[in-house]
């Protein structure tokens, strides 16, 4: 009996809860639908350019769903490049306010915005910025503006790029756990982390030059954009010229030393309003919200843009990493639809997987035999993320896109002399002379090392074959490229590994020429679970996001970054095509 009635309190309170739920839920439905509408752009508008929310490329919102975007912890650069070009033609939006600090993107991506904010004063409308501080990315996306403020107070950093690369050979010593590795005989740079506790000179040699190049591309566009050389950028760079706002305002890296209400006069003055009045601030967020209702293309004939994002994993695949099952199939609908007449595959990945990376490249290899297909590069399309895009008719990249490396590799954690030092000791029984093959608590051994090798070399094989065939060169001249070494979009496409320098809308055009069409609608793919969906799963426990930001904060960055990294190397499993090391450029 007492069991009959806790069973019946059970259900009666999950009804309850339910209950409240359905109707917070309710409640919340008319709150967004209220918002949505309500949002509305005032004349002589200033849209505010303030992206506090980390960038990913494609975050999938359906522009139907009332929770799109609520709960996102990231911001769709898809929809920050649409929302400028709509604002272009806006003729309520008289202007743009970059308010920006620690900008979280890629420095792909932060060219890719500040290409569509150039291109935005080309109406001329004007784009101010505004810094308490300016770190080096910031300071980039903001040198486009034509005025550009900076706090009396603040601070800037100017002085180059620089990159780390985290060595674990002492760690492995010291612990007892080791990665055991095993790569292609050339491919010198690989994985060299739990071979060495320093960088070797060939190392040191291909990072000093993909950072140059990448800091050659920047000091380009800022130089155009601030009317210096390059020379002179250069110099404030080795003196640290810009250490101090006033040091900044003499060298001309700004225009002026100003607080945010002194800055909101000049804004009031390019916006030529009275003293009593107000700017009317339009946020990014709430404009996108508006903008995405707006089509900059539109047509019968349709062009499919499929975002491959993150690292490469077998599986399904998600918003934050790519697996055959998600790609493939947004590559079948695409091929299957008759309205769509060519395809961008928009990639941006450092590898991983060896083999999901040929089942997607055989997948394109199938949509290519009837529809064209083009590749837009993002931050980074290495390795694996190269291995997908090579069989495309074209490939685009930005200056500041890192590819190629392009070469294999296996690493197998093993833990042999941890357990050793601990006492625990592993005895195995097998029905044939190699049915035990491996085990962590035993050293490897030399056939089973052997074995793998073997497959290495077979893979990198194949995967110069894929070169070979989609770069239409020798196996040869293939090699030469190889050898895991990474390349900025400029010298891959002095190399020859990719076609041309651009962004994804350069794509899409290259596209729809090569479909021989004129206008065209844009399809996105993949779509992922909506926001609410999202909200519904995390809701009876914490999320993966929330526990990782959970972490960061209590560890601090640099400590979670070299627990991502460890994390990361215990979780590969296979033949991995990806970048040889985890580069930190800043």
């Amino acid at each position: 009996m007492k069991f009959l009635r806790n069973l019946l309190a059970a259900i009666l309170g999950s009804l309850i809860a339910f209950g409240i739920l359905f109707v917070m839920f309710l409640i919340f439905i008319s709150l967004a639908g209220s918002a949505e509408d309500g949002v509305s752009i005032p004349n002589k508008a200033v849209l505010e350019l303030q992206i506090e929310d980390p960038i990913k490329d494609y975050v999938g919102n359906d522009e139907l769903d009332p929770f799109g975007g609520f709960f996102e912890e990231s911001q769709g650069l898809d929809e920050i490049l649409h929302a400028i070009q709509v604002a272009k033609e806006d003729d309520k939006i008289k202007g743009i306010s970059i308010n920006n600090n620690f900008l979280v993107a890629g420095l792909s991506q932060t060219q890719a915005i500040r290409d569509a904010l150039k291109d935005f004063k080309t109406s001329g409308k004007f784009v101010y910025a505004f810094g308490d501080f300016y770190l080096q990315k910031d300071y980039y996306l903001s040198s486009v503006a034509d005025k550009m403020y900076l706090n009396p107070v603040g601070g800037m950093d100017f002085k180059g790029l620089s990159a780390e690369v985290l060595y674990y050979k002492g760690l492995q010593e010291k612990t007892g756990v080791k990665m055991e590795v095993i790569r292609h005989g050339k491919y010198k740079s690989a994985v060299e982390p739990y071979l060495s506790d320093e960088m070797s000179e060939a190392n040191r040699t291909q990072i000093s030059e993909l950072i140059n190049s990448l800091w050659d591309s920047m000091l380009g566009d800022i130089a155009e954009g601030r009317n210096m050389s390059e020379q002179d950028l250069n110099v404030i760079a080795d003196t640290l010229g810009a250490r101090k706002p006033e040091y900044a305002e003499m060298s001309g890296l700004i225009d002026g030393l100003a607080n945010y209400d002194e800055y909101e006069e000049y804004l009031k003055t390019a916006l030529e309003l009275g003293e009593d009045e107000d700017v009317n601030y339009v946020s990014l967020y709430d404009y996108i919200r508006t903008a995405n209702k707006k089509k900059i293309y539109s047509g019968k004939d349709k062009i499919a843009i499929i975002y491959a994002q993150g690292e490469i994993y077998y599986g399904e695949g998600s918003p934050d990493f790519i697996g055959q099952g998600i790609i493939n199939n947004a590559l079948r609908k695409a091929r299957e639809d008759e309205s769509v007449k060519a395809i961008v595959l928009r990639v941006n990945s450092p590898g991983g997987s060896a083999l999901v990376s040929d089942i997607i490249w055989r997948e394109i290899e199938l949509t290519k035999a009837e529809k064209p297909v083009v590749v837009s590069m993002g931050n980074v399309a290495a390795s694996g993320g190269y291995y997908i895009a090579v069989g495309a008719d074209r490939i685009f990249a930005e200056p500041t896109t890192i590819t190629g490396s392009i070469g294999v590799f296996g690493t197998i954690p093993n833990i042999s002399e941890l357990a050793g030092n601990i006492g625990i000791n592993a005895e195995q029984v097998g029905t044939n002379k190699n049915s035990v093959d491996y085990s962590v608590f035993e050293p490897m051994s030399d056939s089973f090392r052997a074995v793998i090798q073997e497959g290495i070399e077979d893979t990198y094989n194949t995967f110069l074959d894929r070169v070979s065939q989609g770069r239409n060169i020798s196996i040869a001249e293939a090699d030469s490229l190889a050898q895991g070494r990474v390349w900025s979009g400029t010298d891959a496409k002095r190399l020859g590994l990719i076609d041309e320098l651009g962004g994804l809308d350069d794509a899409v055009t290259a596209a729809a020429s090569l479909a021989e069409v004129e206008s065209f609608g844009i399809k996105k793919y993949p779509r992922y679970k909506s926001g609410f969906e999202r909200f519904m799963e995390d809701f009876g426990g914490t999320s993966v996001q929330h526990k990782e930001a959970f972490i960061q904060a209590e560890v601090g960055e640099e400590a979670y970054t070299i627990l991502k990294q460890i994390k990361r190397a215990m979780q590969q499993k296979g033949i991995q095509a990806r970048m040889p090391f985890a580069l930190n450029i800043k």
